[in-house]
């Protein structure tokens, strides 16, 4: 399935997309769930599957307002320094454990909406990556037991302000600006990606290929970092780990290449589809 949340008439709905559409699961379901968190356990995503099947869309996807695909996630965990090439242009060394940061969920945009330069900065950079979806919950989840714990994938633009970031070694100020981080479009469900299945990441501004990576690239594994965050905290289901960008990002080009008011940046997953936002100033 490919969920999505969105507006309907003011109020905060989520539905599956079928046929071009989409079908209203709060009220499929006569409003026993209002929202995705809600069924993103094995049981009841297949239980979603089994109510929406043969229904007809309740409206065409383009008159939908979508929100990030999951507009409230308890824990946005984003993991950085994962591709190697992306450790060589910022001139870092491979890290024996994954280097985790957070990012607080207002500092998201979905598919559609524009990601926001704030007037403090001209330093506004992309960063394509892969996006996990937690499903069941769980805490010390070992690796080989991660892929149970997986709802689904999507695609995230971990967009960043450069000269924030670097203010101290601390990245958190330059990642959680207001309206920044791309996320959508939908949520492909892992029963359609298989876990272990090689996705391809791109990252295009303007129609030109910025960054391209496999998943066969990262150096921590998606099932690592599953094990490796569950150990500091419960991960619950909703929760979003971010799993890496690969190099070619804005600022490590010569010249530097920030994103501008009418700019467009699409984030491509290979299994999952597109991500697409354009930039506005604040």
């Amino acid at each position: 399935m490919k969920l999505v949340s969105y507006l309907n008439s003011g109020r905060v709905s989520f539905g599956a997309v079928v046929d071009g559409g989409i079908v209203d699961i709060v009220n499929a379901s006569a409003g026993r769930y209002s929202a995705i968190r809600e069924i993103l356990e094995p049981a009841l995503l297949a239980e979603i599957d089994t109510l929406i099947r043969g229904r007809k869309p309740d409206m065409a996807l383009e008159d939908a307002t979508l929100l990030p695909v999951i507009p409230d996630p308890g824990k946005i965990w984003c993991c950085g320094l994962n591709y190697h090439e992306h450790v060589q242009e910022t001139q870092r060394e491979v890290t024996e454990q994954p280097t985790f940061f957070l990012r607080v969920a207002d500092s998201q945009v979905a598919h559609g909406q524009p990601i926001v330069r704030p007037k403090i900065s001209t330093q506004l950079d992309y960063e394509g990556e892969i996006a996990v979806v937690i499903g069941r919950g769980g805490r010390h989840i070992p690796e080989a037991d991660a892929a149970a714990h997986v709802a689904g994938y999507t695609c995230y633009n971990d967009a960043t302000i450069r000269d924030w970031q670097r203010h101290t070694s601390q990245w958190g100020p330059g990642k959680n600006f207001w309206r920044t981080g791309g996320f959508g479009p939908w949520l492909v469900t892992a029963d359609e990606i298989p876990f272990g299945t090689v996705m391809s990441l791109t990252t295009r501004l303007n129609g030109q290929v910025m960054q391209h990576a496999t998943t066969e690239m990262l150096i921590h594994s998606i099932a690592r970092q599953i094990a490796y965050v569950s150990t500091i905290a419960p991960l619950s289901p909703g929760d979003v780990i971010v799993t890496g960008t690969p190099g070619g990002v804005g600022a490590r080009r010569q010249p530097p290449v920030w994103m501008r008011a009418g700019d467009v940046v699409e984030i491509e997953v290979g299994h999952v589809g597109i991500l697409r936002n354009v930039i506005a100033n604040e």
